[in-house]
């Protein structure tokens, strides 16, 4: 794989030997960020879990205490007596079966998250096919299936991200920005790792956290000692 002049820079500064203590790993990414824009930090979590097996998912939501650094855009789906007080809580877009149709017929994807109360997810249900694989599907463990939209929104604008594992059994989410500086993604990192460990399936067998590796958007992944957190 190709790798550019400012990777290859940062590169020299990560021992990919060793797993750092987190606030020397969150120091050597922003360190080695050489973007012209500011990078999304990311934590990727290899958890000791299976997901084929229904009883070892781990998905959930937690709200990392300085945000994401991103403003994340909210379709809400409620009923039309509810539409004002989604649009006053923050909403994006709001919505019934015209928002169905909309998405359906023009592909309409200009969010990040939907919020939904909970007697509108029949008709949401129709979306299955192009929400679930976009991530984007509506969940009462994510807190997106809520008849409390004002809780919610807010929520999701101050910076509640969503995980859920992936086929290899891996979890990556934002934790903040490079701008952030290493304390701030420090307690970010600290409020998602708490959070997957509380997520932890009674099912999982042996080590749970198998790995963690944080990196900037452009820079070249840190390993993370863990296990200082169990």
């Amino acid at each position: 794989m190709f790798r550019g002049k400012n990777y290859k820079e940062s590169a020299k500064l990560i021992d990919s030997t060793i797993q750092y203590e987190p606030i020397d790993a969150f120091k050597l990414v922003v360190e080695g960020a050489k973007a012209k824009f500011d990078e999304t930090v990311e934590l990727h979590v290899k958890l000791g879990v299976d997901s084929r097996h229904a009883d070892q998912q781990v998905r959930g939501a937690v709200v990392l205490p300085n945000g994401t650094g991103k403003t994340r855009r909210v379709l809400v789906f409620c009923k039309p007596e509810r539409e004002e007080e989604a649009k006053a809580a923050g909403a994006d877009y709001v919505g019934g079966m015209d928002m169905v149709e909309r998405i359906q017929k023009e592909n309409f994807f200009d969010y990040d998250v939907v919020v939904a109360t909970p007697d509108m997810m029949g008709t949401v249900g129709r979306l299955g096919k192009v929400l679930g694989p976009k991530g984007l599907m509506p969940s009462p463990k994510a807190g997106t299936v809520t008849p409390n939209l004002k809780q919610a929104i807010s929520e999701i604008k101050a910076g509640k991200i969503e995980y859920r594992l992936d086929k290899s059994n891996i979890i990556h989410c934002p934790i903040g920005k490079v701008s952030f500086g290493p304390d701030k993604l420090l307690e970010n990192y600290n409020t998602l790792i708490v959070a997957l460990l509380k997520a932890k399936p009674a099912a999982a067998k042996g080590q749970y956290i198998r790995s963690c590796v944080t990196a900037s958007t452009m820079g070249p992944g840190v390993k993370i000692n863990a296990q200082k957190q169990l």
